[in-house]
């Protein structure tokens, strides 16, 4: 399995900018398809966005469709979310994770076998 960090959230003001980070170690980081999802409180686990082990193909949630922007490093064992026009309904910890299943594309949780420990994005209206 991949080892998984994530930095980069905080508070910002609906309409603000945050970049997510995530940090793999471990085993060959370029084996895996990677994505983020998010959790609210009393909500599920939701799909944001993933990208492919190349990085030539992404996808995303339609409610962050179009604000943000899914990228990876290979070399750098990295994967970043890029979340502009921020809004309050944006707020929840923000999750890295990797997958090896073909299907990753669905963002369903259980395909992603590897997860961090997630970070904390507030947006204030």
């Amino acid at each position: 399995q991949v080892q998984l960090v994530e930095s980069g959230g905080g508070l910002v003001q609906a309409g603000g900018s945050l970049r997510l980070s995530c940090a793999a170690s471990g085993r060959t980081f370029s084996n895996y398809a990677m994505g983020w999802f998010r959790q609210a409180p009393g909500k599920n686990r939701e799909f944001v966005a993933a990208i492919n082990r190349s990085g030539g193909s992404t996808y995303y949630a339609d409610s962050v469709k179009g604000r943000f922007g899914i990228s990876r490093d290979n070399a750098l064992k990295m994967v970043y979310l890029q979340m502009n026009s921020l809004k309050p309904e944006d707020t929840a910890v923000y999750y890295c994770a990797a997958s090896t299943v073909a299907g990753y594309q669905r963002g369903v949780p259980a395909d992603f076998g590897s997860w961090g420990q997630g970070t904390q994005v507030t947006v204030s209206s």
